[in-house]
């Protein structure tokens, strides 16, 4: 898909209500995650991460920024997320991404236009609420992966995250249980959870339908 016309498309389906949690369903895990027994959810922390649009330097095809989280980070280290992380006292959800970004990728976040954010996602494992922010640029980024955070910055195009051949799917036991986790494979590095939530509402956004084997 060409840059111009994502750009568009997102800023239509921006204006309208979103698809919500059943777009979400469509990549979640099966049964759905619960919080750990006793867990308050007065305690839910808040998260944004920054879903950052851009044409490629060839042909202008639309494209989303994503992050291999370094193997060293907790509970979620080497996991493909989001540019992101906890939003800090007195920030928005949006000034929290664009800052997240900055400091993960080098972003330069004056250069960022925010369109508007989709449905939040429960990050049950670790307590956390990502708020996810919506933005795009005119150019390709220069980015950095910030040592000790980030292992790999990727540039994924439209076309790799909804390829049919790119969903799978694997098992995962947590506290007993064993979930049904699908999967996006894009480019050597393996995307599910939280962040495959995320870009399930958001390729609905584009008229995405859901993976084959779902």
């Amino acid at each position: 898909m060409q840059y111009d016309l994502a750009q568009a498309t997102l800023e239509a389906a921006l204006a309208q209500p979103l698809p919500g949690i059943e777009a979400q369903r469509r990549l979640a895990p099966v049964p759905p995650r619960q919080w750990p027994r006793g867990f308050e959810v007065s305690n839910v922390r808040d998260a944004a991460g920054l879903l950052l649009v851009f044409p490629a330097r060839r042909h202008g095809e639309a494209h989303l920024v994503l992050t291999v989280r370094a193997d060293g980070l907790g509970r979620h280290g080497g996991q493909v997320s989001l540019p992101g992380g906890a939003v800090d006292p007195g920030e928005t959800f949006e000034q929290a991404a664009l800052r997240e970004a900055h400091e993960e990728i080098g972003l330069d976040v004056s250069a960022v236009r925010v369109l508007g954010s989709l449905t939040p996602v429960d990050v049950h494992v670790s307590g956390f609420r990502l708020h996810p922010i919506v933005g795009v640029m005119d150019e390709r980024p220069q980015t950095r992966a910030a040592a000790g955070e980030v292992a790999r910055v990727l540039e994924v195009a439209f076309d790799e995250l909804s390829d049919p051949r790119a969903f799978g799917s694997r098992l995962m036991e947590r506290d007993g249980v064993v979930f049904e986790i699908p999967t996006i494979q894009v480019q050597g590095a393996e995307l599910w959870g939280a962040t495959a939530m995320v870009l399930a509402e958001f390729l609905t956004l584009f008229g995405w339908t859901g993976p084959d084997n779902r």
